[in-house]
């Protein structure tokens, strides 16, 4: 369920720029209280962010840029996977979680317990993309049906060869890499691809690490991952991306066809969720706020993802300011069929949740 924090919400918006990030203003909102306060010029603290490795990337940008601006801020940025970032968040051990998809019931019962409330906070599209060496001539693109036969469960230990995915490929064999039961990203792609969320083969390298599977992937011609589309374009140079047929055809991860919505069904949001009573402390809420704030869209693009239309990245940052809580999504974890207009209004997140 959804709450509303009432009482002094502390307004530290924050805004991106080429030379920092600037403290617009704070402000008391308790009834009868019209007395205002102007931030300090820098703001010092610390703030601990853990979880997705896919979210990791944009983590990284965001608060090196807000320790350039405020060198009395400590920021701490890991990434132990989305599952295993809501154990230590939903155990008061951190300020923000990162997350490949939304909270799930497990989770959200974990933070009921350790009465941790958060906010949830969506802050841009990944394209999760397929990869293989770039030396694998022949798989150009894959069907979901392919890929359902590749990585199910009773593909474990049969499907083993190339030519056993498509009777054209060559008798060669498969190696595949990808995320651990930590990764938000296996769940989403087993829902997304098998049908049944954290339904896969297991006889797979498996690694929170994405850059344990690129150089995976990199290292043998016979090889195959997926991960956020981050990962991919760090590593282009040795990687080649895995076009996906949907039924309406080859599709190639990009801004563009996340954007039309063509990039289905890999197409996803990514999240942030910020501690309720962390989000009090200046620090912490110029960094939250500095995750959706539009002047940052260019970082979002940068390491690979599709920033969030202006006017939901504007609705976003005032369930931050005023201190919303709960999830949007129920505590269903994983979500298909969600798109940027999705965010527009809760009757369209609903209607997501329905098919």
């Amino acid at each position: 369920m959804i709450t509303r924090r009432i009482g002094r919400i502390c307004l530290a918006l924050t805004a991106l720029t080429a030379n920092g990030v600037l403290l617009s203003g704070c402000a008391a909102e308790t009834a009868g209280d019209t007395k205002s306060t102007t931030p300090p010029a820098f703001i010092t603290g610390t703030v601990s962010v853990d979880g997705s490795s896919t979210v990791l990337p944009v983590s990284t940008v965001v608060s090196n840029a807000l320790k350039k601006a405020h060198p009395g801020v400590a920021v701490s940025v890991q990434a132990s996977g989305t599952g295993g970032g809501f154990q230590k968040f939903c155990a008061g051990g951190i300020d923000i979680v990162g997350a490949s998809r939304p909270i799930n019931a497990d989770e959200e019962h974990a933070c009921q317990v350790s009465k941790v409330d958060y906010i949830e906070l969506p802050v841009a599209f990944d394209s999760l993309s397929l990869v293989v060496n770039r030396a694998n001539s022949f798989a150009s693109c894959l069907t979901v049906g392919e890929l359902k036969r590749l990585w199910a469960p009773a593909a474990e230990r049969v499907v083993t060869q190339w030519s056993q995915v498509r009777s054209s490929f060559p008798a060669q064999p498969v190696a595949l890499f990808g995320p651990g039961k930590n990764s938000g990203t296996f769940d989403y792609f087993t829902l997304a691809i098998v049908g049944t969320e954290s339904s896969s083969r297991k006889d797979y390298t498996a690694s929170e690490d994405d850059e344990v599977l690129a150089k995976g992937v990199a290292d043998d011609p016979n090889a195959m991952a997926y991960f956020g589309y981050a990962y991919y374009r760090e590593h282009q140079d040795t990687l080649k991306l895995v076009a996906v047929d949907n039924g309406n055809g080859c599709v190639t991860p990009s801004a563009e066809t996340v954007a039309d919505n063509t990039y289905q069904p890999l197409s996803r949001p990514i999240f942030i969720y910020v501690n309720e009573k962390s989000a009090g402390r200046p620090a912490v809420h110029a960094l939250a706020r500095a995750y959706v704030d539009p002047e940052n869209a260019k970082y979002v693009q940068e390491v690979g993802y599709v920033p969030l239309p202006t006017a939901t990245l504007l609705a976003t940052g005032r369930r931050l300011d005023s201190g919303v809580t709960g999830s949007m999504f129920g505590g269903r974890g994983s979500v298909l069929g969600l798109t940027a207009a999705s965010f527009e209004d809760e009757d369209r997140i609903k209607s997501a949740l329905v098919r």
